[in-house]
């Protein structure tokens, strides 16, 4: 039974028990989460300068950075350890490409998915009468699950570069002081990364939920079902012919004459014509 079918000995709000609705509930949902937890993120760390001149020394120096990642433009005051100067430091590296491309199409498929999610509960008819629109239901799925794992690798990619750059151990080694052996640097803490962690696994998620959704979607269209009533007058054109009567090879007429081609009626050069013959004529 199609999903028209089951929808209208059920009633309207079942299509959420379906996979066709229910998986796209799920995908809102997961895109909710994926740009949340990256597009929400803060961090924060801290290092240490420990000058040989006491006085000079900042032993709890914050770094605050925040989504979209442009790190280059995060700055940060440290002692420069001479006659109590400071130096503006600068993070290096520009991430916010990939966080910004995969926060865009998290945005966008939650849109989609609930857009999707309202026309199969209210308008589940006319989505079924249109054969335009499953079709492009399918196009647009096919596209978002190609966007999200492009997507979330590389925001993947970005993540791990990120990590990189805010190491407290790597930030120390922008600071002019910390090059000198007369001076200590140290990380007081690093920042937590449970939430772009999280926004990655969320990622990965959408892209299963998108591309295990192409079928239910794909079933939906007239190439699905063309294809399958082709199937179906295969399988009874086939049938009919094993049905049919086995074709008469020959049979004998009412006169005793043998036809070869299914009853022909030409007469046998053995049959009798005007009656037997008596044995003095054929003398």
């Amino acid at each position: 039974m199609d999903t028209a079918n089951q929808l209208a000995s059920v009633g309207t709000f079942q299509v959420l028990k379906l996979p066709l609705g229910f998986i796209r509930v799920l995908e809102w949902l997961f895109a909710i989460f994926a740009f949340a937890t990256c597009g929400g993120y803060s961090g924060q760390l801290r290092v240490s300068v420990d000058c040989m001149e006491k006085a000079s020394s900042n032993l709890s120096i914050g770094i605050d950075f925040a989504y979209p990642f442009r790190l280059h433009q995060v700055s940060f005051e440290a002692p420069a350890c001479e006659a109590m100067r400071r130096e503006r430091v600068f993070l290096i590296g520009d991430y916010s490409s990939s966080a910004e491309f995969f926060v865009t199409i998290a945005v966008f498929a939650f849109l989609y998915s609930l857009m999707a999610t309202i026309v199969y509960i209210f308008f589940l008819n006319k989505y079924h009468e249109n054969s335009r629109a499953p079709l492009i239901d399918f196009v647009v799925t096919v596209v978002f699950s190609f966007m999200w794992l492009v997507s979330s690798s590389a925001w993947a990619k970005a993540l791990s570069d990120v990590k990189v750059a805010t190491d407290p151990d790597e930030v120390q080694l922008l600071i002019s002081a910390c090059k000198s052996q007369t001076n200590k640097c140290g990380s007081v803490h690093g920042p937590r990364w449970s939430g772009l962690n999280t926004s990655v696994v969320f990622g990965f998620l959408n892209f299963v939920l998108w591309a295990g959704n192409i079928w239910f979607v794909f079933k939906e269209t007239g190439w699905h079902k063309g294809a399958s009533r082709f199937a179906g007058g295969t399988s009874e054109k086939q049938a009919g012919t094993f049905n049919q009567q086995p074709y008469n090879q020959g049979s004998f007429d009412q006169s005793g004459s043998y036809n070869a081609q299914g009853n022909l009626g030409q007469p046998s050069e053995y049959s009798q014509v005007g009656g037997p013959t008596s044995y003095s004529n054929q003398m």
